[in-house]
């Protein structure tokens, strides 16, 4: 079978066996369960021994079988997965070739890229790969480079919010203050840093009364905003102690001074710029395709790397917690180079959130695979539960010892001896797989990588190779989940809500002369939807509801807040709730003073205390009229979206769902395949073993008769007696053998017949198995068709919170 075929059974090809003795490639095929790697993988080989190659064919089948990958690259190789060209032809080459390897080579950088794309073509050819994997691989998912610091790709905003996302629990926010606070402070110089140091303590105490994200809060929690809280932090105490005695304002002013020295340098400004830190946008695209998210980090200083890094893995983390839990793949964190990041002694920023996702990250189908050339410095403790080992080349004694330290710890009964000299045999592009859901290791060559091995690239090949002008993703619909439509960016996927009302126009603003705040009677309620200062202010109706949905056979039981706003107007009606849109504040977000303006004058409606009882009725009962729970169904797998979730999530919720079925399948099919492949194996080694016996046999029994044949003549031409009894028995002898030899030819002809058998019905099994796993994926959850139901509020479901008057800012 093919290692395509393999594709759709959830398994990465890798390569093939190798034989180490023999110094030569087998020719089985290396198919690694993308389920064993929800147990973590570590990779450790030297310069040369193929490690990012081996990496990058990860990422590619990752890609290919569906699943996002999030990859951290320090070294700068990981931007090769852009170079993926299917038509393999010299001029997709030419652009990315080096003119200096081309001038080595006394050629022309033509012809060098001719010769590189014949040297691409015929190394896929000899692993069973063709342009046609390569255009699956660039159809199966999209590829983006992000380049924190700096606009030759896409750069991250990681500094221009400090506060915490929505829904964030206690433990997430925990982990995100402290590597937070621990990252900042090595990014102003201070590496050094005690974890229950007064700059740390201070640091996550202003973080954590942060601002929260999204409209309602005053500033943004950035940098320039953290540089100001460190001068005059919003609370006056640190545990039991007032802050001037903790930390006394003439340090904290040589603290803010290191931040704002920071935020001084020359380009800094790209660090507040660009995509926002969202792990669900970055791993997957608006229109809910798995992305390749290449973080690269070569051209950032010790501190900017670990400030990545750290605040990258602590993203993840928090993602992570929210996903449900599988035991099928769901996505990858792949670092390139580990070195420094988990070191067995210190602690840096990024220990922490890397050891939590080693230990927690299993559970929700999120696979981590860390690479390293120094396999010295790395924490072999908190890789005891890694459940794959790639071992390659290695550069001393010392580091194989401390590989098989490692490796000891990790699984008993290993034989070190053989492992030692194994690891010793090793050479280029040839590695041990210790998989803990194998029976053995395994050694393989890795295969040919789709994508063009190039090498690092400069600033100007990367803007090229990501494109010039890449737009801002928007944030996922699970990190803006709770924050209200206006406050999110252009493409947003949000959840369909039927509501029944037309739209307002807010064209008559300057209605009548501006002037003071009208004074209104006391038993009117009164609110402003802003504390900020505004030029002008027009009164609006504010309605605030909780609706109760309940559907016990969709499983449907949840609770949504329902806030809108209806225009005054000088009609009969003055207040019709269907002309009502949405508002973003909350009535707790509501405030009894605005700040600055002047204020549009009200209808006469407006300050009649009765209206507005019964705008109050007719409120409630609008709700219940006009408010629908709009849910996604996809009928052919029985599947209903939650409350909230986007019709993006729902489907990556199925593909989920379907990977998770795919997976089951797979292991029933193994199961009832397994008996059947065993025996016909079994067949046809025997068969073979026959052919080899017989055809032993059989060139003995010839050797024989030639040699009894050629005595018999050669006694009777050179004897003294032309014919002697002993010529006679000599030559009978002869003619018998000759008649042996003739059925030894017949019986390893049979013996053949036998061997051809047990490979056809070998052959007709694989081609059953064909047809079995194509129509595992023939019903992919995943593409199943999507419909919109609606679900009506719960009788009596419909709570009305407030109905009052607002004060809106005049746009």
């Amino acid at each position: 079978m093919a290692a395509t075929d393999y594709e759709k059974l959830g398994v990465f090809y890798l390569g093939k066996e190798y034989d180490l003795a023999a110094g030569a490639r087998r020719p089985g095929l290396v198919l690694y369960d993308s389920k064993d790697l929800v147990t973590h993988a570590v990779c450790v080989g030297m310069t040369g021994s193929g490690k990012t190659g081996l990496g990058i064919g990860l990422i590619e089948e990752a890609a290919l079988d569906g699943v996002p990958v999030l990859a951290i690259d320090p070294k700068g190789d990981l931007a090769n997965l852009l170079l993926t060209f299917p038509d393999l032809a010299p001029g997709d080459f030419a652009p990315w070739v080096d003119p200096s390897d081309a001038s080595r080579r006394s050629l022309t950088p033509e012809a060098f890229a001719a010769q590189q794309a014949e040297l691409w073509k015929s190394g896929l050819a000899d692993w069973d790969e063709d342009g046609a994997r390569i255009a699956r691989l660039r159809a199966a998912a999209d590829f983006r480079l992000y380049t924190p610091g700096s606009r030759a790709g896409v750069p991250l905003a990681l500094l221009n919010s400090l506060s915490a996302p929505p829904d964030e629990n206690a433990d997430d926010a925990r982990t995100r203050i402290t590597t937070t606070a621990s990252s900042l402070l090595a990014l102003a110089g201070l590496t050094e840093v005690a974890p229950h140091s007064r700059e740390q303590a201070l640091i996550a105490a202003i973080l954590a009364a942060a601002p929260a994200r999204g409209p309602g809060s005053s500033d943004p929690a950035d940098l320039p905003w953290l540089v100001g809280a460190i001068q005059k932090p919003p609370f006056d105490k640190i545990g039991v102690l007032d802050l001037e005695t903790f930390y006394p304002a003439k340090d904290r002013q040589d603290l803010a001074l290191r931040f704002n020295s920071v935020l001084a340098t020359p380009g800094f400004d790209v660090w507040l710029d660009g995509d926002p830190l969202d792990i669900g946008a970055m791993l997957y695209t608006p229109a809910g395709k798995p992305r390749v998210a290449i973080v690269s980090i070569a051209h950032l200083g010790d501190s900017e790397r670990m400030l990545v890094v750290s605040l990258l893995l602590s993203a993840l983390l928090g993602w992570t917690r929210k996903q449900g839990g599988t035991s099928s793949l769901r996505a990858m964190l792949y670092m390139d180079e580990v070195f420094g990041y988990l070191p067995p002694v210190a602690t840096p920023p990024s220990k922490a959130p890397l050891l939590t996702l080693l230990k927690q990250a299993r559970a929700f189908g999120v696979g981590v695979v860390l690479a390293t050339q120094n396999p010295v410095d790395l924490d072999y403790k908190a890789l005891s539960n890694t459940g794959t080992w790639f071992l390659g080349k290695l550069q001393t004694e010392r580091d194989k010892a401390r590989v098989l330290d490692g490796l000891e710890g990790v699984t008993s009964g290993l034989d070190r001896k053989e492992l030692d000299a194994t690891l010793s045999g090793l050479k280029s592009r040839v590695f041990l797989m210790h998989n803990v859901h194998e029976s053995a290791p395994v050694v393989f060559e890795t295969r040919w990588t789709l994508s063009y091995l190039r090498g690092p690239m400069g600033r100007e090949e990367l803007k090229r190779a990501s494109g010039t002008g890449a737009s801002v993703a928007t944030p996922s619909a699970a990190t803006t989940k709770g924050t209200p439509p206006s406050a999110r960016g252009p493409g947003a996927s949000d959840p369909p809500v039927v509501r029944g009302r037309g739209s307002l126009d807010p064209g008559d603003s300057a209605r009548g002369a501006a002037r003071s705040k009208p004074v209104l009677p006391a038993n009117i309620p009164e609110y402003f939807l802003r504390a900020t200062a505004a030029s002008a202010w027009r009164g609006v109706l504010y309605g605030a509801a909780r609706i109760h949905y309940a559907d016990a056979k969709l499983g449907i039981d949840t609770v949504q807040d329902l806030h809108v706003t209806a225009p005054f107007t000088d009609g009969a009606v003055p207040v019709d709730w269907e002309n009502a849109e949405p508002a973003a504040e909350r009535p707790e977000d509501l405030v009894p003073e605005g700040s600055g303006g002047s204020f549009l004058p009200l209808p006469s409606a407006a300050l009649d205390a009765r209206k507005y009882t019964a705008w109050t009725k007719d409120f409630g009962q609008w709700v219940m009229r006009a408010e629908r729970l709009a849910l996604f169904s996809a009928p052919a797998v029985k599947l209903v979206s939650r409350a909230g979730e986007s019709e993006r999530d729902f489907r990556l919720r199925l593909h989920q769902a379907a990977r998770e079925s795919r997976d089951a399948a797979v292991d029933k099919l193994r199961s009832s395949y397994a008996p059947k492949v065993a025996r016909l194996t079994q067949r046809v080694e025997t068969a073979g073993q026959g052919v080899a016996r017989e055809e032993d046999q059989a060139s003995q029994q010839k050797t024989q008769t030639m040699v009894s044949f050629g005595a018999t003549v050669l006694g009777a031409l050179l004897g003294r007696k032309a014919v002697s009894a002993s010529t006679l028995g000599r030559a009978t002898t002869a003619v018998r053998g000759v008649g042996r030899s003739v059925k030894e030819t017949q019986d390893v002809g049979r013996a053949r017949e036998k061997l051809a058998a047990a490979q056809e019905e070998l052959k007709a099994l694989e081609n059953e198995l064909t047809e079995e796993i194509a129509a595992l994926t023939a019903g992919d959850a995943g593409a199943a068709a999507i419909e919109t139901i609606e679900v009506k509020p719960k009788r009596g479901g419909v709570d009305v919170r407030l109905v009052a008057l607002a004060w809106k800012p005049v746009d």
